[in-house]
């Protein structure tokens, strides 16, 4: 028997034959809890989030479990300490096909975009609210991003019709999300409604200039110039088309950008009319990946023709350009921090890589990225070792560098400072001997907070003055917005506090200009306001914790939710200390549990 429970909109179960229905509200809180829970949670962990306020907890608990018990029938089961629970074979829970299924499997779940457990509510758990709020944020962006990327596939296989009302939902979950108005506008064009396409531009526009005070980004003014292609009786053949390609990688590649950009934008429309499908993929890869390393702001376009090159690799049986194309789909959603939806593109392209060492290396390395970004880093330094190792075996030593600034940022992070300053050397080493100036600001700008964590302000301030200077010369927002972050801690170890925050500030406005942000690094930089908010009592400390803990429970970044909580804790927000500490224990950080270890627990009466 298929039995399907839903937990998103109204909390209901859905079988073929008669099931048992809860007779308490609490029961749904905790089936949802256990669910969605990564590790399983102790009985007296469970006992005190949900049912504190009982004569006897314990005993309230086993009530509850019992009715879970009785749920999920023989073929499931709910039991021990800590509390595992198991489903029966063939049950369906919609928050679980979100997380971790296709775009096809989740898109027609009919709670898409409602909210966890509407209508149900738990009094007298102030730390089990601030649970339910942090997963009605994250599965309210997973519910997001499964929209868009049906968006986006169904575009794909020139369904303009359906992608659009995927998009439009999508829309109307973010509107703030410029990248969403962006897929609009260019479906729009591309099926030919030119009024529509310019009435969204308006709308955007409109939007951004009352809530922002800011005018659309370059990914909504591009999507506004697309075009439909018309063939026209245009001859052209193979070798031709592989000539334009090469010359606009090339072009790329001595930094005419605009230029080669535009080459294979024209590559790709003549490979359509050549109807070589080796060359259609390879001119959709090698633009996709200029969109998405090179251009500031275009990823969403990348991704376009990234969905496009997968259909095709998959139809032509090319498997390791699907590899190529899912672990670069999977890199877009790491920066976006849409983890789960990375996640699974990348184990995909592991699938389709077929052991080679460079498509191996290529999607450990971002998995490794996504665990780091999410807090748990032991599974980071386990595929980031394994993608080093793939890195060397094939001969990639810019990989390899890149791979070596991310063990160091996962050792900066937890502590380890020795070891960081070691990975970070070496990688900035390397990519000085592969002449790659565009990664290098990112490993300076840590070794630089390795740097102020020892206490060696001259040294910090002069390692990232040069990160900074390299980074505005790349225009690179992620890496201006690392590096003016370090320089406003080393501010405030100097003693000019107001040169701090005027610096935090501006780190903030360079990391986020752009439609395609590193969000793990706006949240980092949020996080360095808050502390420093905290320390000075700043009178906006309580937006920007707010903001974190928002940001940090949408995305699903463990590490951040607690210092989020952390900060809330310090100043009076009842529930946070204990959230915090119940987090906490999900995240293999020493520093991090030091600074837990100062939370003082209410005692029971």
């Amino acid at each position: 028997m298929t039995v399907e429970i839903q937990l998103l909109g109204r909390p209901t179960v859905h079988a073929p034959e008669p099931v048992y229905r809860f007779r308490s509200r609490k029961s749904w809180a905790l089936l949802a809890y256990l669910l969605l829970n990564e590790r399983p949670p102790s009985r007296s962990q469970l006992a005190g989030l949900l049912f504190g306020d009982a004569d006897d907890p314990l005993g309230a608990l086993r009530w509850n479990l019992g009715e879970i018990r009785r749920l999920v029938g023989d073929g499931g089961s709910v039991d021990g300490d800590p509390v595992v629970l198991t489903l029966a074979p063939g049950t369906r829970v919609d928050v679980d096909v979100v997380m971790h299924s296709s775009w096809q499997g989740a898109v027609t779940l009919p709670g898409l975009g409602a909210e966890l457990l509407d209508g149900v509510s738990v009094r007298g758990s102030v730390a089990f609210d601030s649970w339910v709020l942090r997963m009605r944020h994250h599965l309210a962006a997973a519910s997001e991003a499964i929209l868009h990327e049906a968006a986006l596939g169904t575009m794909a296989r020139l369904d303009y019709t359906r992608a659009l009302g995927y998009a439009s939902r999508a829309a109307q979950i973010n509107p703030f999300d410029e990248n969403h108005h962006a897929l609009l506008i260019r479906l729009y064009r591309l099926s030919g409604d030119d009024a529509a396409a310019e009435a969204q531009f308006e709308i955007c526009a409109e939007m951004l200039r009352e809530e922002l005070d800011a005018e659309p980004g370059l990914v909504v003014q591009e999507a506004l110039r697309e075009r439909r292609h018309e063939d026209q009786g245009i001859l052209t053949d193979p070798a031709s088309v592989d000539a334009l390609v090469e010359a606009g990688a090339a072009a790329v590649s001595a930094g005419a950008v605009r230029a080669g950009m535009q080459s294979l934008r024209t590559a790709v429309h003549l490979a359509d009319v050549a109807g070589e499908p080796s060359l259609r993929i390879r001119s959709r890869l090698v633009l996709a990946e200029t969109l998405v390393h090179s251009v500031g702001g275009l990823d969403e376009e990348g991704l376009a023709s990234l969905n496009e090159a997968d259909d095709l690799a998959l139809e032509s049986g090319d498997d390791a350009s699907v590899a190529r194309a899912r672990s670069e789909i999977g890199y877009v959603d790491f920066l976006r921090a849409r983890y789960e939806r990375g996640t699974r593109w990348l184990h995909e392209a592991l699938r389709f890589a077929d052991g080679s060492p460079s498509l191996v290396a290529k999607a450990e390395t971002y998995l490794g990225c996504i665990e780091s970004d999410r807090g748990n880093y032991a599974e980071a330094t386990t595929l980031l070792q394994s993608a080093q190792a793939h890195a060397r075996l094939a001969d990639d030593r810019r990989r390899e560098a890149f791979v070596l600034s991310m063990m160091g940022r996962a050792d900066l992070l937890r502590g380890d400072y020795d070891r960081a300053a070691v990975r970070l050397e070496e990688s900035i080493t390397l990519a000085e001997q592969e002449h790659w100036l565009a990664v290098l600001p990112w490993p300076q700008a840590l070794l630089g907070e390795v740097h102020l964590e020892r206490g060696d302000v001259a040294a910090a301030a002069g390692v990232l003055q040069q990160a900074f200077a390299r980074a505005c010369h790349l225009a690179d927002p992620c890496w201006e917005g690392l590096s003016a972050r370090g320089l406003a801690l080393v501010a405030e170890a100097e003693g000019d506090t107001t040169r701090a925050f005027e610096v935090l500030a501006d780190a903030g406005r360079r990391a986020r200009r752009l439609a395609d942000p590193y969000v793990w690094l706006d949240g980092y930089i949020l996080d360095a306001t808050c502390d420093l908010g905290r320390r000075h009592a700043h009178p906006e400390l309580s937006g920007w914790v707010d903001a974190l803990r928002e940001l940090a429970g949408r995305t699903g970044m463990k590490e951040l939710t607690v210092r989020a909580l952390l900060h809330g804790e310090a100043i009076g927000r009842d529930g946070d200390g204990p959230a915090a500490v119940e987090l906490a224990h999900e995240v293999d950080n020493p520093r991090l549990a030091s600074l837990v270890a100062t939370v003082r627990l209410p005692q029971p009466t």
